[in-house]
């Protein structure tokens, strides 16, 4: 980032291959829609671009470019009142594929995930992406977000139950036969 600060634009193609993945899935999921992802992507590496002398030596690339996928997913939506709907195409991790009998298992409990994260508010669901999706350490959201690494381990903590009783929830309904919470749930 620093020769691209210091004008070597061509240094900006392997910041864009290590990220632009990264980025595309953190704004799938936040937007739940795989195109306005797409755009928000190329956003981010045009603000990279306008911005870079902004970046400071020494400072969290990674933090610093999510920091303005957050505020160019914020820009955005401003003026919106609610977000697209999440896709399918959007939760879609890259687990391995479960064999012919656990797959319709897992599509069941993948869509009540789906839904249950796209019900959280926006800040605890953002929390949950990149913690979880994401591997972001606590300490890099903390700079991220601005506030305390114990802030941030308390509020992820209080998401993730959150996300787990609305998935509980949902496993209730009558259109759902599975019980039990997700794999990805149940360490919580």
């Amino acid at each position: 980032m620093r020769a691209v600060r210091e004008g070597d634009l061509a240094k900006l193609g392997p910041l864009f291959d290590r990220y632009h993945l990264s980025l595309f899935d953190f704004l799938n999921r936040m937007t739940g829609n795989r195109h306005t992802a797409e755009d928000l992507v190329q956003e981010v590496f045009l603000r990279v671009l306008k911005y870079r002398a902004t970046w400071r030596d020494g400072a969290r690339f990674e933090t610093w470019v999510f920091r303005i996928a957050r505020n160019a997913r914020a820009d955005y939506y401003s003026g919106r009142e609610s977000l697209s709907p999440l896709t399918e195409e959007a939760m879609d991790s890259p687990d391995a594929t479960p064999g012919p009998d656990g797959q319709l298992e897992q599509e069941h409990e993948s869509a009540r995930l789906q839904a249950a994260l796209m019900s959280l508010r926006e800040d605890r669901r953002e929390l949950i992406v990149l913690a979880r999706y994401q591997g972001m350490k606590h300490e890099a959201i903390a700079e991220l977000l601005g506030i305390d690494t114990g802030a941030v381990k308390v509020r992820i903590h209080r998401a993730l139950k959150e996300l787990r009783d609305i998935f509980l929830r949902l496993s209730e309904t009558p259109t759902c036969d599975v019980k039990t919470p997700p794999r990805s749930l149940r360490t919580i």
